[in-house]
């Protein structure tokens, strides 16, 4: 079995970022993807036609470390975007090795042996760029499990309302998406954006095309601090979620409750999803559970891995980057102390992470 410099683990902008990187350090690697494309993540998660932003964290002042995985700065739509990035790995031989999904992984002597459905895979160094691709449960009472959590055909929603449940930018751009399609097939019927929180959290370039799409006449309507409550198959025979958008203090003991139920084929749910803790514990790398009093940023009861400044895991030559690590980790200091980082799940940061784990990588290999 050939012993590879490094192994990637996902083709996504993380991924593709390390082997770029990789090349500018003559180190071989190998890169395994579960989807049938680069970039598969974003092409799963992105409604048709959205355009793609370098959007850079404002704690961060940029450039892209690696410019040419950086969106156009005309905001190009996905589709174009995609194909650019496909060109880019064909020119410079970024073959990637697609349908393969991570089952498990080994030490063997001085590297690690990556089992796929298919076969195994042999690497001194392994970069988790594998994103975070479980969804997050919506906690409501019953079955609510046909909810889809991305928009995949807007013409399914023409002439129905359809709610959508969440209060970042990927809800934004989905409300956006459908407000847009409902108007120019002159449909009236609303597109209902709530979010169990008052405030909804999306950047300023989302903002602008929601705005946009708004004062065009988008029928857009808000419902702030709605909370999903039950899933249930109502007298017809139809899976239906209730959301709970009021309560009404009455006095006396009574609580006056005001709902509204949806079909939940007309029910698109952007609530984000979790790192693959199961994932890391399978492998040993050593997490912290969130507890009031430990985490500040990190969700109760979320498993954040600890991670050198580098993205070295608690096992040495293990690497975790981009949307595995996001919302939070725990970085341990050169002190020995620990400090909750937050971690923007974009693909600057999956870039600029890949940039840096491989840098050193290279450095531990070249002493």
């Amino acid at each position: 079995m050939k012993t590879y410099d490094i192994g990637i683990v996902g083709a996504g902008p993380g991924g593709i970022a390390c082997a770029l990187q990789a090349q500018k350090h003559g180190l071989s690697f190998f890169i395994i993807e579960k989807g049938s494309r680069i970039f598969q993540g974003i092409i799963d998660s992105y409604p048709k036609g959205k355009k793609v932003y370098a959007t850079i964290p404002k704690s961060e002042t940029g450039p892209f470390p690696i410019e040419a995985l950086a969106p156009a700065p005309d905001k190009p739509p996905v589709e174009e975007y995609i194909d650019t990035i496909e060109a880019l790995a064909a020119k410079r031989g970024i073959a990637v090795q697609f349908n393969e999904d991570f089952e498990s992984m080994r030490k063997d002597r001085d590297a690690f042996v990556v089992a796929t459905g298919n076969g195994h895979y042999r690497a001194r160094a392994v970069v988790l760029a594998f994103g975070s691709n479980i969804p997050v449960d919506l906690g409501v009472y019953g079955e609510a499990k046909t909810i889809a959590r991305k928009l995949d055909n807007v013409q399914d929603h023409i002439g129905f309302s359809t709610l959508v449940i969440g209060g970042g930018n990927a809800a934004a751009d989905v409300v956006a998406a459908l407000s847009r399609a409902k108007r120019d097939a002159d449909d009236e019927t609303p597109v209902y954006w709530s979010n169990r929180m008052e405030h909804f959290e999306i950047n300023t370039d989302v903002a602008r095309d929601l705005g946009e799409e708004i004062l065009l006449g988008g029928h857009i309507r808000i419902l702030q601090g709605a909370l999903p409550r039950i899933g249930e198959v109502d007298e017809d025979g139809v899976d239906r979620l209730t959301i709970l958008t009021q309560e009404i203090d009455a006095g006396c003991g009574v609580i006056l409750k005001q709902a509204m139920s949806f079909p939940m084929k007309h029910v698109i749910a952007c609530i984000g999803t979790q790192g693959p803790a199961p994932i890391f514990s399978q492998i040993g790398l050593q997490q912290i559970t969130c507890t009031e009093g430990v985490c500040r940023i990190g969700r109760e009861g979320a498993q954040l891995v600890i991670l050198s400044p580098d993205f070295q895991t608690s096992i040495r030559g293990i690497y975790a980057i981009g949307g595995a690590v996001s919302p939070v980790y725990i970085e341990i200091q050169e002190e020995g102390s620990f400090k909750e980082r937050k971690h923007t799940n974009l693909i600057y940061t999956a870039v600029k992470d890949a940039v840096r784990a491989v840098d050193h990588i290279a450095a531990r290999l070249s002493a």
